[in-house]
């Protein structure tokens, strides 16, 4: 009777002891991607798509000599390569809590003009500047943390071509990927 005893409480200790399997559910928040829509400077309310658009972050397509370089094709290091598309979403760099980050990507505008090997065409290129100060935020044991970008900043490089004719940041904070958080006209 003392061991059926001594079973039972054992069972009903591991039975208590248990908790439900630390995986991350699919429909967590986890960081954010930036989310850029692209408007027609002439008409701001009108979504315009950016004929043959391919962006990349700086550094981060190399050539067979490890040098920066442009993109021949699509690859992992392409978010889009030669598509017309009026909204892009930038992974942005997640680095120390609190302190300001900086990450470049190049814009290209008409990348089949690049590539069609003709010397008279050309793409054009414009780059832009992203600043922001993430924060860590405590999502669960299972899914750990996640990264908030605070007080957004966008700059254009200037060049003797801009085919980006202005930039509006909506939200300066991104929390989130169902919201809009940058405007950018051409």
């Amino acid at each position: 009777m003392k061991k059926l005893n001594v079973i039972i409480l054992f069972i009903i200790t591991a039975l208590l002891g248990c908790e439900r399997d630390d995986i991350c559910a699919e429909g967590t928040p986890t960081t954010p991607r930036l989310i850029i829509e692209f408007y027609d400077f002439s008409n701001p309310e009108q979504l315009k798509n950016v004929v043959r658009l391919t962006a990349y972050g700086e550094g981060l397509v190399l050539d067979e000599n490890g040098n920066p370089t442009q993109p021949e094709t699509a690859s992992d290091a392409t978010l889009v390569f030669n598509s017309n598309s009026n909204n892009l979403a930038l992974p942005l760099l997640v680095e120390n809590e609190g302190t300001i980050v900086t990450t470049t990507y190049i814009l290209e505008n008409e990348t089949n003009l690049r590539l069609d090997n003709n010397p008279d065409t050309e793409s054009n290129i414009d780059i832009i500047e992203i600043s922001y100060i993430p924060r860590f935020d405590y999502v669960s044991r299972a899914c750990g943390y996640k990264s908030i970008f605070q007080d957004l900043d966008i700059n254009l490089i200037s060049d003797d071509a801009n085919w980006i004719t202005d930039i509006d940041v909506i939200e300066s904070t991104i929390d989130n990927e169902n919201t809009v958080h940058v405007q950018i006209f051409h």
